[in-house]
């Protein structure tokens, strides 16, 4: 027998299997409409709110328990195997379209497969979480008027955090330096727990979070200037684990008030920080109080400057300590240095202009969904922080 014939006969008999025609155009068509129905809807905060409360909070909790078995970053595997799959068919593409007659033809194709992987992407992406930006909001379900702060409120929840986080400064772990020593693993198990305490003041809350992921590439999220992100698509809580400790638990608590169905930027910051400071334990009581301080003495400085350097010059040489530890590390991350002038002359550029560019992205994403300050959002926090605090004995 001619085998070379047979298998020859074989490849050209090999039946070649094709979509119909109506089903590939529904497959491209399907992402399309899903995206244009969202941006036709999201005005309609009565459609976004059942939207959420039906579809995307019990999805994006089945994903948070598939990914919750995994110890590694779900997100950042999925991003990666993206990134490299996507760079390896471009490369094809170029390679195929070259070798091939029907150029254009061909190219078109297998740009398309790309724009419609990606508008698949967004319109579960918008669903599944930008819905929440256009529904009701955290503050407004839970009747937090925004009318403004008056200044003497501002300044005595000031003055309460500062107090307090001169008292915690001393009840966390610190090397003989006076450094704060940071328990990555002990912080991460105990972070499952931190909201319980305040399910009966804020009902909505009541949900289940997931243990935080290290983030393999925490070194680019220090160059680009973030300590966490939560990514709906796969329900993880992605922790910076770079970044200097002592804020770390309120980064993770942070991040798991957007688990919890908490969307606005300074919405999130607020139940981070009231949740690590009902958390009954030191190192995230410490975390929040911290945390809140710094945007509260942000606002304090912009109104009246004598009352913030009252209130700056009372802060504990530990709290000091810590404070000075995160302004130089967030510093040494704007340059780079390999001791090799020219290099980190043109390796300090191209961080400073990712990080811009990054920063400039994630702004215009937040104003798009109602976010009107940006990334200013996160110090936006102040507001509930003292509408919260003020009606309490100070």
């Amino acid at each position: 027998m001619n085998l070379e014939g047979f298998f020859s006969r074989v490849k050209r008999t090999k039946p070649k299997f094709k979509l119909p025609l109506a089903a590939l155009i529904s497959i491209c068509a399907l992402p399309v409409v899903l995206t244009i129905m969202f941006y036709a809807l999201r005005s309609n905060t009565g459609a976004m709110g059942w939207t959420d409360n039906n579809i995307a909070v019990p999805v994006r909790g089945f994903l948070g328990l598939l990914s919750s078995v995994y110890p590694f970053s779900m997100m950042e595997v999925l991003c990666t195997v993206a990134g490299v799959g996507l760079i390896y068919y471009l490369i094809m593409t170029g390679m195929v379209t070259a070798r091939r007659r029907g150029k254009l033809k061909i190219l078109a194709k297998r740009l398309l497969a790309v724009v419609v992987a990606a508008l698949y992407i967004w319109s579960l992406f918008c669903w599944l979480w930008n819905s929440g930006y256009h529904a009701p909001g955290f503050a407004e379900k839970n009747g937090f008027t925004g009318d403004g702060v008056k200044l003497e409120e501002l300044i005595a929840v000031t003055w309460m955090f500062a107090e307090k986080a001169n008292e915690l400064s001393s009840l966390v772990d610190r090397d003989e330096d006076g450094k704060y020593i940071a328990d990555r693993r002990g912080m991460f198990a105990a972070s499952t727990d931190i909201f319980h305490d305040i399910i009966d003041e804020f009902p909505d809350l009541d949900g289940r979070v997931y243990r935080p992921k290290a983030m393999m590439f925490s070194w680019l999220m220090s160059r680009t200037g973030y300590t966490g992100i939560y990514f709906a698509l796969t329900g993880e809580s992605n922790i910076n684990i770079n970044a200097p400790g002592y804020l770390m638990p309120a980064t993770v608590a942070h991040e798991q008030a957007h688990q919890l169905g908490v969307f606005a930027e300074d919405e999130a910051n607020f139940i981070g920080i009231v949740a690590c400071l009902s958390s009954g334990n030191p190192v995230f009581e410490y975390a929040g109080y911290m945390l809140g301080l710094t945007h509260l003495l942000n606002a304090v400085m912009s109104e009246d400057f004598d009352a913030w350097l009252e209130i700056y010059a009372s802060l504990s040489a530990d709290v000091m300590k810590d404070r000075w530890e995160n302004h130089d590390y967030w510093l040494s991350q704007k340059s780079v240095n390999t001791g090799v002038g020219f290099l980190d002359t043109v390796l300090t550029a191209v961080t400073e202009t990712v990080s811009d560019t990054v920063d400039t992205i994630y702004d215009g994403y937040l104003k798009a969904q109602k976010q009107e300050l940006g990334i200013r959002s996160y110090g936006a926090c102040v507001d509930l922080l003292v509408e919260h605090f003020a009606v309490r004995d100070l």
